[in-house]
């Protein structure tokens, strides 16, 4: 039973804290979004987000949760940074030996969904991921801070590990190794780009009557169609 009565050591029960959840209200009385001044193209709509999201200077407005699914057909998710994007797509790096990466080689229909929290809004994106070329993950890989390329060589990403001070240890030995040269581009690590068929802009509303907005691929037109969502 969830709203169960547990006090053990001090903690609070359940039912409290579901009362507390129960009373939580967050009025959202930022903004509109209106089909009369949204951007015809998603992608600039995204742009303008993204760029206020930026001048507000909220925390990580690059953050983006990625969901992807498994070969059992089980939903999960992370958060990743996305590194580029214009019309061809949205860009994020990662170990291609990893957990997110078997599952998009495997099912590579994939969402991600940005919150910036302190304007109110959502951004929800979903598409096919594919592999960038070789040459694109080996400018942004050099372009990284030296720490940061030593760590994809260390990490064996969603591998099991004995202790964290074996990573350490692995990420000393590397750092000695290549303290005065160059270190290589891992063929195992590089970058995916999302390529959307599916946008949905949400803007926090009083009384909870939000402005969603939805721009789907139109193959006859070779564009974008918008809908309104209720919310």
């Amino acid at each position: 039973m969830v709203d169960c009565d547990l006090n053990i050591q001090g903690k609070m029960n359940v039912s409290e804290t579901n009362k507390e959840l129960y009373g939580m209200r967050q009025a959202y009385q930022k903004s509109k979004l209106s089909e009369d001044f949204a951007q015809s193209s998603p992608f600039g709509q995204f742009k303008e987000w993204y760029d206020a999201a930026e001048q507000a200077g909220l925390a990580e407005p690059n953050a983006m949760v990625l969901a992807t699914v498994d070969a059992d057909h089980r939903p999960n998710t992370r958060t990743v940074l996305l590194k580029a994007f214009d019309e061809k797509g949205f860009v994020f790096f990662t170990n291609y030996t990893s957990e997110k990466a078997a599952e998009i080689d495997h099912n590579p229909e994939v969402s991600i969904q940005f919150l910036w929290l302190g304007l109110e809004r959502q951004v929800k994106i979903r598409g096919r991921a594919e592999r960038i070329p070789l040459k694109e993950s080996m400018h942004y890989f050099f372009s990284r801070p030296k720490g940061s390329q030593l760590g994809a060589w260390v990490s064996h990403q969603s591998q099991v590990i004995s202790s964290r001070s074996l990573l350490v240890n692995q990420y000393q030995k590397l750092k000695q190794k290549f303290a005065h040269g160059e270190i290589p581009f891992p063929d195992f690590w590089g970058g995916y780009r999302i390529v959307p068929t599916y946008f949905e802009f949400w803007q926090g509303g009083d009384d909870r009557l939000h402005d969603r907005l939805v721009y789907e691929a139109d193959s006859k037109a070779e564009g974008w169609q918008i809908k309104r969502l209720a919310p």
